[in-house]
């Protein structure tokens, strides 16, 4: 008998616990609408029964709001991420647009400058500089199968670059008119007054050989004077930034400033005919530009 009862008691106990587990769950599932039905039926069970539920609806609509919230954070930041990564694509592309534009405005200004008074050149990229201390020099995309040969003159819209030194199939060396070993026969436009043009240890310019009897002045402008070399005369060089006249001395030399940075150089033209039928027109190509103050 007392078996009887002991399982009797295990098994209702065990009923107990199933319905309490079932109330509970459909308390926690449930919770508004069962608020809801106790509020309906009224009576002193919907009034025990409802301060414990309203408490489940409270954390229950909490927590659905804490889940929405974290489910619209995620979405935000998903977004976030994804608009982060399209603004970087955007910002390489508009880097690239205005390096394209850069490029274009640099080639249509050496267009006009071939087109106007210059025929007689190649167009040209600069795809290397030289690494060592030993030469101050670039290294040309065109070489000899593109007709280009050493002595010939490299320019740009400013003014003179250098001379090619070396050539091979597909590419040419310029020694820039910076370095010490170049050497360009130069006029001192105001005065008709001649010299030699040679770089100097410093990365400037210094025109050599100018008579002592010369009147040069700082802001004389220097150009080529066509009688040696492969430019024309009339070639924008530089300008005179000082004046060296030793005693004793047989000349005077005068620093020059290049008139073309060539630290930044990126296309230039090769003078491929100095001496041709443009040649008069030399002068037109010289960038136009203020005269020096006390320049007639």
């Amino acid at each position: 008998m007392w078996m009887a009862i002991f399982r009797s008691t295990y098994g209702t106990r065990r009923l107990a616990i199933v319905l309490f587990a079932l109330l509970l769950s459909i308390l926690f599932l449930l919770p508004g609408q069962i608020h809801m039905l106790l509020q309906y039926l009224g009576g002193p069970v919907g009034q025990v029964l409802g301060v414990p539920l309203a408490a489940f609806s409270a954390v229950d609509r909490g927590l659905t709001e804490l889940w929405d919230g974290y489910v619209a954070l995620q979405h935000v930041r998903e977004e976030n991420e994804a608009l982060r990564k399209e603004i970087e694509e955007l910002r390489g592309q508009n880097s690239q647009l205005r390096e394209a534009a850069a490029a274009t405005q640099r080639l249509a200004a050496l267009l006009e400058f071939k087109r106007k008074g210059a025929p007689h050149t190649l167009a040209a990229q600069v795809i290397g500089r030289d690494a060592t201390n030993w030469y101050r020099a670039v290294l040309l995309n065109k070489g000899e199968a593109d007709g280009v040969r050493p002595e010939m003159g490299v320019i740009t819209p400013a003014g003179v670059v250098g001379r090619v030194v070396k050539t091979t199939n597909s590419s040419s060396v310029v020694l820039l008119i910076t370095d010490p070993n170049n050497a360009i026969p130069g006029l001192i436009q105001r005065t008709r007054d001649e010299g030699i043009v040679e770089g100097t240890a410093e990365g400037g310019a210094r025109l050599k050989y100018i008579p002592l009897l010369s009147t040069v002045r700082a802001g004389d402008r220097v150009v080529t004077s066509g009688l040696t070399g492969g430019f024309p005369r009339g070639l924008m060089i530089g300008a005179v930034t000082s004046i060296e006249k030793e005693e004793g001395a047989l000349f005077q030399s005068a620093e020059i400033l290049p008139e073309v940075d060539v630290s930044k150089l990126e296309e230039v033209l090769v003078i491929m005919a100095p001496y041709g039928d443009n040649d008069a027109s030399a002068e037109g190509l010289l960038p136009s530009r203020p005269a020096a103050k006390g320049t007639p």
